[in-house]
């Protein structure tokens, strides 16, 4: 029997149950709790909300099988993707980010003069790795793939540059949480570093699950829009 796949007639409330992770993604929507029994169609309309799009960022989100055809990716309006994209660059810059840093920070001052050091640095060059790619994609893709809506492609960029240049960015994490495990001090409560390291594993998934939304929906968009043109 084949996997079944999110669909626009399932509850909301079921689909966040079957993946708790996607409650990251409905303020990036603009989608509020408080959604009842309501339908994934019924709360995208009330909320103005590409029903398709939605139901295509929460499968890639949640299957890692699922990768969509071409002709589902035609079908779908994609006038989401980019905000979409950029909400989540404002949720990690903005908000995990920093609540990671303000934890991380606490911790390191308590380790002693060595590991403050070593954990801070690590954890900067990461923040201003991630940074440097947003700005990237901002600054250079995102403006790319309104230039082929527009049907005036840049000459001198392709999406497989992007492709190529996109980088791996949840990798740092893990070896943040190795430092972690290793070598932080006995002197730190327990609960502290774990809460640590649970809230760095989450961010890892989230930016995970990011990058496959742009390998899965965003370059095979642009290819298509690359090939009509």
């Amino acid at each position: 029997m084949g996997k079944v796949y999110f669909t626009e007639k399932m509850k909301l409330a079921d689909i966040i149950s079957a993946n708790h992770n996607l409650i990251l993604m409905l303020p990036r929507f603009g989608i509020p709790l408080g959604f009842g029994d309501k339908s994934v169609s019924n709360v995208c309309k009330q909320n103005k909300v590409s029903t398709d799009f939605f139901l295509l960022v929460c499968n890639v989100y949640t299957f890692d099988n699922y990768i969509p055809d071409n002709k589902n990716i035609i079908s779908i309006n994609m006038e989401l993707l980019i905000p979409y994209l950029l909400a989540s660059h404002n949720y990690y810059l903005k908000e995990r980010l920093p609540h990671i840093a303000k934890h991380l920070h606490l911790i390191a001052e308590r380790a002693g003069a060595k590991y403050e050091s070593l954990l801070k640095n690590f954890f900067n060059e990461y923040k201003n790795e991630v940074s440097e790619h947003f700005k990237y994609e901002e600054e250079r893709v995102f403006p790319y793939i309104e230039s082929l809506k527009n049907n005036q492609p840049q000459k001198l960029y392709r999406i497989k540059d992007f492709k190529e240049a996109h980088s791996n960015i949840e990798d740092k994490l893990n070896d943040l949480i190795q430092i972690v495990f290793k070598y932080l001090p006995g002197n730190i409560e327990p609960y502290e570093s774990i809460e640590l390291v649970f809230d760095i594993m989450q961010l890892s998934s989230d930016l995970n699950k990011h990058a496959l939304i742009e390998e899965k929906i965003l370059v095979s968009y642009v290819k298509l829009l690359e090939k009509r043109l």
